[in-house]
């Protein structure tokens, strides 16, 4: 009994004694200074020394019409949850196992009144001006939000790179984009509603970031997959215009171009035709339930694109869809413009993609194949191009080993990044554009998912340990993530990505086609995958 009670002592000792780290600790309520904001004061909370805000409104907006600043607020608003979510057109009631598991989704609360942003900092006054990083969530134009995937949390690379991180919601779909701008005035911006909530955030920066310690003058916009498109476009816009000052687009040069107000016109008339409204009753619009109105912009869409396919017109992206489209206003060029090109061509520009992207999604079918198998399949495929498609893929990639290797390499969303480094480092006295590829493989569910689509997240956030369903976490890759983080922070600080941990990555242009590949060991190669690109593409 004597010694139990010893042992008991010592326990409570151990742990009285144990020091508690600030990551451990929480501060909330009166802890947490307040902090001031336009439209009312504000309070946070503090984690890791970092103070984080989330759910700011940034605007506010009736459905179709362009977002106005927020209502002021009297007293001190608490600002400790993420805001609501833009609708989705599908809403998720199902779960696929294993994707779940590896993405790890929070589908959030869905509300259209959903323009409110998230900060992180190190500290929220005007003692010091830090770098500001701008995050724009994936999911097309159609769905996402900035606290989607656990990747998104900003606080580690705050606290890192001792920067303010800023990610926003904004509207998407058919609230975001179903051009109006027939019905008159009050709806003239409805086309591109969804690029200009992103102008309205980033004009909230710019006018508030000073009192979260943020450097209105030094900031980076930054976006994977749609945000990455996000990102393209809004280099393309003259409103942004000196809103940012560098721009990240990962995986998002997949959109080369945008539709023209001709065609998102058709599109909102096919919509109002099954909706029953016209110019007499045009704001019941307003009034409609998300629900029909989704499914009767869906059905505009299902026509609107069968006729332009009927008439030969190009469709932009993946089918037609919502987006961005050049409605001669708040988007005036198309994506590839010399003058869309001329407004970001002082704006550095750090861009590239993952290996595999989409295609272990798509070729599942084949996990565990036999050679033969995946041979086949590629001579169906390929036919008398079957023997040099191999070949150009094993130039690409020659340390791959696995049979499967040969089918899982993206030939969809890295073209469109070479398209654009290509085009925008070609500009004369332009500023610097560095490219890379992530290659590292994921070891999850027996490495099936190898570099899939946002696998890169994690490392960049330097999140491993949020997102280690997808990762598997351990040194490795932590390692990684150390480099990559540390290689997107030195780009928002300075415009270049280089650091100690990485070889010399140089500046890219198309004669010396310098990408850096991210895998346990860093390497800068020149562009390997033309010819793949030649055979598969048919150019």
């Amino acid at each position: 009994m004597k010694n139990s009670i010893q042992l008991m002592t010592a326990i409570v000792i151990t742990i009285l004694c144990t020091p508690i780290s600030a990551q451990d600790v929480v501060l909330t309520g009166s802890q947490v200074p307040v902090t001031d904001t336009e439209n009312g004061q504000i309070r946070g909370y503090i984690h890791n020394d970092i103070t984080t805000f989330k759910g700011i409104p940034y605007a506010q907006a009736k459905r179709f019409e362009a977002a106005e600043n927020p209502v002021k607020w009297e007293g001190v608003k608490s600002t400790t949850m993420y805001g609501p979510v833009a609708p989705l057109l599908n809403p998720t009631t199902a779960i696929q196992d294993e994707s779940e598991f590896v993405f790890d989704h929070d589908w959030g609360f869905p509300n259209e009144d959903c323009l409110s942003l998230n900060v992180w900092t190190p500290e929220a006054s005007t003692a010091k001006k830090r770098p500001v990083l701008f995050w724009i969530h994936g999911g097309g134009f159609t769905a996402g939000s900035s606290h989607e995937l656990p990747s998104y949390d900003g606080e580690n690379l705050a606290k890192k790179g001792d920067v303010v991180v800023v990610s926003i919601n904004h509207r998407l779909n058919i609230l975001g984009f179903l051009d109006l701008s027939a019905q008159g005035e009050k709806y003239q911006h409805s086309a591109n509603n969804s690029i200009l909530d992103m102008v309205k955030a980033l004009e909230w920066v710019k006018n508030n970031i000073e009192n979260f310690g943020g450097d209105p003058n030094n900031v980076t916009i930054f976006g994977q997959s749609g945000g990455g498109a996000k990102v393209t476009t809004l280099m393309s816009m003259p409103k942004a215009q000196g809103l940012f000052h560098k721009a990240i687009n990962q995986s998002g040069s997949f959109r080369t171009a945008m539709l023209e107000k001709e065609d998102t016109q058709a599109i909102a008339a096919e919509t109002l035709s099954i909706l029953g409204l016209n110019a007499t009753n045009i704001d019941s619009i307003q009034k409609i339930p998300f629900e029909v109105l989704a499914k009767a912009g869906e059905k505009a869409l299902k026509i609107v694109g069968e006729k332009m396919k009927s008439e030969r017109k190009p469709v932009i992206g993946f089918g037609l869809n919502w987006g961005p489209s050049r409605d001669g206003n708040d988007l005036p060029y198309q994506l590839n413009a010399k003058e869309a090109l001329a407004l970001s061509k002082d704006v550095p520009l750090m861009l590239g993609t993952a290996k595999n992207e989409f295609a272990p999604f798509a070729n599942m079918r084949f996990v565990g194949a036999s050679e033969e198998t995946i041979m086949e399949h590629i001579k169906n495929t390929y036919k008398e191009k079957s023997d040099d498609y191999i070949k150009a893929v094993k130039k690409a990639y020659p340390n791959d080993t696995d049979p499967k290797d040969l089918l899982d390499v993206d030939t969809m969303f890295r073209p469109g990044a070479v398209i654009q480094a290509n085009e925008k480092s070609a500009l004369v006295g332009g500023a610097d554009v560095y490219m890379y590829l992530f290659t590292w493989q994921s070891p999850v569910f027996d490495g099936k998912y190898k570099a899939l689509h946002c696998m890169e997240l994690p490392f960049v956030f330097d999140n491993i340990d949020l997102a280690n369903q997808m990762t598997g976490g351990g040194k490795e890759a932590h390692v990684l993530a150390d480099k990559m983080s540390n290689a997107w922070l030195n780009f928002a600080k300075t415009g270049n990505p280089n650091h100690m941990g990485l070889p010399e990555w140089p500046a890219y242009n198309d004669s010396n086609t310098a990408t850096m590949h991210f895998n346990v060991t860093c390497e800068v190669k020149p562009q390997l995958d033309k010819e793949l690109f030649n055979i598969v593409l048919g150019n």
